[in-house]
């Protein structure tokens, strides 16, 4: 079994304030899905691909299309940097109007379901899900991914029933977009049903870094639209390293704390909290 508050190089301390005031016993972790509980790099680097296939079986026999194919190590870390597609498609050979198709290609296969059984869930999330369900920690998903797809996956892993709550978008692209605006306004209106249950009911419209929530909360995604959220929020940050942002890109959000996956996120939060229960118990879902 792991043990308790273990860290490593990849986890960084951001800011010196105490986190006293954050944890208590009804702590609440929202947590994203496309990152820090599934990775979806091969599916993403497999869409790539094939998009790339559909623009290149588009040429003129007399005139092949000769393209740069990264690997997937080269793809992903300009993923991780927030490399813009358009970027990444000039880099593979891609002009002008072959670009454009390429986009729209990509966004129309990305979420099929061919290739979403690609995702695979990160290591160490059965334990982690499990250790903080054990402490009594209130999970919520905040994912832009589609709620029905989230909740199916979370099913297929036997997980879903550590969450108490989640909340997902009806639109198929809005994950692979990832807008900040759109993850801040599904957070704020997780906060404010997680504010009712708790008899503050404070408005989604209400809540703001100035008017702290009525609850003990952090934020846990891979992305600066996850990191941005919480900010806007008032709620302290977990940046993971684990999914599609680079260590030194999250690092330019000034997250609270930067860890390498929700593993190492779960230790440090339980070993925060006031009267940590022995973590010992827990064990990972099968």
């Amino acid at each position: 079994m792991a043990k308790l508050a273990t860290f490593d190089c990849n986890e960084l301390y951001m800011h010196s304030h105490s986190f006293d005031a954050h944890f208590s016993e009804n702590l609440t972790v929202f947590c994203d899905f496309d990152g820090p509980i599934v990775d979806v790099s091969d599916r993403y680097y497999h869409t790539y691909q094939l998009g790339l296939a559909d623009i290149q079986a588009t040429a003129a026999p007399h005139n092949p299309l000769y393209l740069n194919h990264l690997s997937k190590e080269q793809f992903w870390s300009m993923k991780q940097e927030r490399m813009p597609d358009r970027e990444i498609a000039m880099r593979s050979g891609l002009q002008g109007n072959q670009i454009d198709a390429f986009l729209q290609r990509v966004s129309e296969i990305v979420n099929q379901p061919d290739l979403l059984h690609q995702d695979r869930l990160q290591q160490g999330v059965k334990w982690a899900l499990a250790l903080l369900h054990a402490q009594g920690v209130r999970l919520v998903l905040v994912t832009l991914r589609c709620q029905e797809q989230a909740t199916q996956i979370l099913r297929s892993y036997g997980l879903e029933h550590l969450f108490d709550q989640i909340w997902g978008t009806h639109d198929q692209n809005a994950a692979y977009v990832n807008l900040a605006e759109q993850k801040t306004q599904l957070l704020a209106n997780a906060i404010a049903d997680c504010s009712r249950q708790t008899a503050a009911q404070p408005s989604a419209d209400a809540l703001s870094a100035a008017r702290p929530i009525p609850f003990s909360a952090w934020m846990i995604g891979d992305t600066e639209a996850d990191v941005l959220a919480g900010q806007t929020l008032g709620i302290p940050t977990i940046a993971l390293t684990c999914g599609i942002r680079s260590q030194a890109y999250l690092q330019r959000f000034e997250p609270t704390r930067i860890h390498a996956d929700l593993l190492s996120a779960s230790h440090y939060l339980v070993s925060q909290m006031p009267a940590c229960r022995t973590p010992y118990s827990c064990k990972p879902i099968e």
